[in-house]
Parts: C-alpha cells; sequence; structure tokens
C-alpha cells in the first residue's frame, strides 16, 4: 500500500508541485506544442526546444536522461527516458488518430468524443477519451486506465480483448506477447502519478475526475 501511495500522490518523475500547479493553473496557461523539455529529447532528429510544433506525422525521441512534455491539439503528453513514439493523423491536420509506441514510457490524457488508437508491439488501446499510462517492450505492454474507457486488444491473439471503464487506477493490465499462458492479466499501479495528470489536464484546460487534489489512500 505504501508504494501505491507513493506512485499515486508523489512527484514521481517529471511532475511540478502543487504549488506550482496552481500558479499554472491560475495563469490560464495552456500552451500547445513542447511544454518542457529535460535532457535529451527530439522531435524528427532534431533537438525539442520549448514551444515548437508536434503535429501528426512527427516521430518523438528521448534518450536515457530525457522527458518532454507536449501538447498536439486537446491531447497532451508526457514522454519519459529511453522512449520513442509515432504521431498518426490525416496530412495537414492539427489532431490526431492515433500514435504508435515503438517502446518506453508514455503518459497520455485525450479530449473525450475524439477515438483513437495506441498501438505497441502487443496491444492496440481504443481511446474513447481519457487518461492512460503505457510501458511498451517487446514481450509485454502495460496500460493504465487511469480515469475514462479504452478497449484493449491483443494483437497476436485479436479474440483476447477487454473494455476497461475506471474512474482512478482500478484496472491497471498487462498484454503479453505471443506465448505467454495469458495474454491479459491484471498488474498493479506503477511510474506515474496524479499530480502528472493533473498537469497534462491544465495544459488543455481540463481537470481529472477525482479533481485538482491528488487520491491518499
Amino acid at each position: 500500500m505504501t508504494s501505491r501511495r507513493f506512485v499515486l500522490a508523489g512527484a514521481a518523475g517529471f511532475a511540478l508541485s502543487l504549488a506550482g500547479l496552481g500558479r499554472l493553473l491560475a495563469a490560464d496557461a495552456v500552451t500547445r506544442g513542447v511544454h518542457r523539455v529535460s535532457g535529451d529529447a527530439r522531435i524528427n532528429d532534431k533537438p525539442a526546444i520549448s514551444g515548437r510544433t508536434v503535429k501528426p506525422g512527427d516521430t518523438v525521441v528521448t534518450g536515457p536522461n530525457g522527458d518532454i512534455v507536449f501538447v498536439v491539439g486537446r491531447d497532451a503528453f508526457l514522454l519519459r527516458a529511453e522512449s520513442r513514439i509515432e504521431l498518426e493523423g490525416k496530412s495537414g491536420s492539427t489532431l490526431l488518430t492515433g500514435l504508435r509506441i515503438v517502446t518506453g514510457r508514455l503518459l497520455s490524457v485525450f479530449a473525450s468524443g475524439e477515438s483513437k488508437k495506441m498501438q505497441t508491439d502487443t496491444a492496440t488501446i481504443g481511446i474513447r477519451g481519457t487518461g492512460v499510462y503505457v510501458e511498451a517492450a517487446r514481450e509485454k505492454t502495460y496500460v493504465c486506465t487511469c480515469y475514462g474507457t479504452v478497449d484493449i486488444v491483443s494483437r497476436d491473439d485479436p479474440a483476447q480483448r477487454e473494455t476497461v471503464q475506471t474512474r482512478h487506477h482500478d484496472q491497471p493490465r498487462y498484454v503479453m506477447a505471443k506465448g505467454a499462458p495469458q495474454m491479459l492479466m491484471g498488474a498493479p499501479v506503477i511510474n506515474h502519478s496524479d499530480a502528472e495528470l493533473i498537469l497534462l489536464e491544465s495544459l488543455v484546460g481540463r481537470k481529472p475526475p477525482f479533481g485538482s487534489t491528488p487520491y491518499r489512500y
């Protein structure tokens, strides 16, 4: 229980302090494009800088010490170190239709009413407007539906699927690669925080359904 409390309420990784977040919200600072960069982060092989536009068709990569927070349309993202994602959408549009997580860890918040798909080596994740944290590796994908509804489908066995609806990190899942005894299985809450979700939602003018204060067990 102690580790779960730390993950959900702590300032893990790239989260702002709640005092700093309060100032951000008070200033009504909603920024599209790159909001914050730490360490090595690149967009289309060029160094990411604050304010740079991120759009469908772009590839975002972070190095061993890199993190990046950015906004595309009405969706916001925190990409952790040693990760690579490819953004998908119609040519010339600023709205995403989906993204591929080639490897690494991504925390995302999506606007409601705009269906999208996230893909990894082992999973297809249908988004209906939600907060979701994903860790992608060859052997498995970790998916925490922080709130909202997602459709999780095994890419190796599409008959293995599940619709997950949660309010607050209720049903994390592992989606395993072909050959595992079980393709979809329960998982713990790991490596992301409520403070980070509050930050991401603030960048697109929203608040998560659990409010502006991190939940405490």
